[in-house]
């Protein structure tokens, strides 16, 4: 087939049928042949019985992308509207996905697992999704592979789904990325991501996992449209009307989502659950501390720059007033209550305190790096990232000595 696109099929209705601008530029269907070499790529690891790819993975990973360009293009003959075009995609690509993955378990004489086929379909369109988002349009057959890989490792984690946590899953998820970009808290990479992570956290580790990533989201995309047009006067807004991108949503959350898949795959590391956990609510309460503390002390005058306490410009890197410490504070102790209460810190309270602790101490490092080597080549997400990092850190050091 991708012999045929590139030197067989030059013109007439085939053509068109498959062919891009790009591809009516060149005169050859270059992103069919793409594609299909890339299915076929893919094909090998689960067709190889060394390999033991399952091939629900390879149907979900090739059929989501065909299928969602589908979709998308077919919503774009009506309409421009970004998040009209993505959902086609995702839409069209989840339902095809799926019903891929239930016909093979038909095929081959495998029990219908539709919870699990659901989860991995979702997985697929919203990792294609984001990837096309920032990719180019012609990266189809970098899209296929890597969906195809990032699957095959959370089919391998998520082993036991049940229907009702699937649906639950689907449904909050999906509500809260569309209410995100509603309020223009999130740009439409910045929701995928945001749902991406969502939908893995609380299929992975749980609903009070997912209680405390999603008081983070909820709460830190509100206090950033929160009186913005008086932080836009200031100079302390965040970018793009508040809409936080891909970037800025992983830089806050790549901890968080290590710990969760860390805690899916307990079973073959030498440690406790309740390690992965610490440093999951760590990170999440350092990324909530932090954004409340920026996004509520860039309200009020006379920050200090935390390494030298000497008065500096509001939006100063590494300043800090009395107002966003308190704020930030409340943050980190919100989320440590919230991960107390649902997830499997050991002790609650010694949990408690150990989260709290790794939320304040992480935005302090954050200020820090902010007043010492942000700008220039370490960029505010690199902070946010070792910020995060440090909270998490210090949540498991407490936690375990305690």
């Amino acid at each position: 087939m991708a012999a045929a696109a590139v030197f067989g099929i030059r013109d007439g209705p085939l053509f068109e049928l498959f062919a891009r601008p790009g591809d009516r530029q060149e005169g050859r269907l270059s992103g069919l042949a793409g594609f299909t070499l890339a299915a076929a790529g893919l094909g090998l690891f689960a067709t190889i019985p060394s390999i033991p790819m399952p091939p629900e993975v390879f149907a979900a990973a090739v059929i989501v992308v065909g299928f969602g360009n589908f979709g998308q293009q077919f919503v774009s003959q009506s309409t421009s509207d970004e998040i009209l075009r993505v959902s086609g995609f995702l839409g069209v690509g989840f339902v095809t996905a799926t019903a891929a993955q239930l016909a093979i378990a038909v095929q081959i004489g495998q029990p219908i697992d539709l919870p699990m086929a659901a989860f991995l379909a979702a997985v697929a369109a919203l990792v294609a999704g984001l990837l096309r988002s920032v990719l180019y349009k012609r990266d189809d057959p970098l899209v296929i592979l890597s969906v195809g890989f990032i699957l095959w490792v959370f089919a391998t984690l998520a082993t036991d789904i049940a229907a009702p946590l699937m649906a639950l899953a689907l449904g909050v998820t999906a509500g809260l990325g569309y209410v995100s970009y509603a309020l223009e808290t999130a740009s439409v990479p910045g929701m995928l991501t945001g749902v991406l992570l969502g939908l893995l956290t609380v299929v992975l580790g749980g609903v009070g996992w997912f209680a405390a990533l999603i008081a983070f989201f909820a709460i830190g995309g509100l206090s950033s449209k929160y009186r913005y047009k008086q932080k836009a006067t200031r100079g302390v807004a965040q970018e793009d009307g508040g809409a936080r991108g891909t970037g800025n949503v992983l830089a806050n959350s790549a901890v968080a989502l290590v710990a969760v898949v860390g805690g899916a795959a307990i079973e073959h590391l030498p440690v406790t659950v309740t390690v992965f956990a610490l440093a999951f609510a760590g990170a999440v309460a350092t990324a909530m501390s932090d954004t409340l503390s920026s996004e509520i002390g860039g309200l009020f005058d006379s920050p200090r720059l935390v390494t030298t306490l000497e008065p500096v410009e509001a939006g100063t890197d590494g300043g800090i007033t009395l107002q966003g410490t308190l704020a930030g504070t409340t943050g980190a102790v919100l989320v440590a209550g919230i991960a107390a209460a649902g997830m499997p810190l050991g002790d609650p309270l010694i949990g408690a305190v150990a989260v709290a602790a790794g939320g304040i101490f992480g935005t302090l490092i954050d200020s820090i790096l902010g007043a010492t080597v942000e700008g220039g080549r370490v960029g505010n997400q690199a902070v946010n990232l070792l910020a995060t990092l440090s909270g998490a850190l210090v949540a498991v050091a407490i936690g375990t000595l305690l």
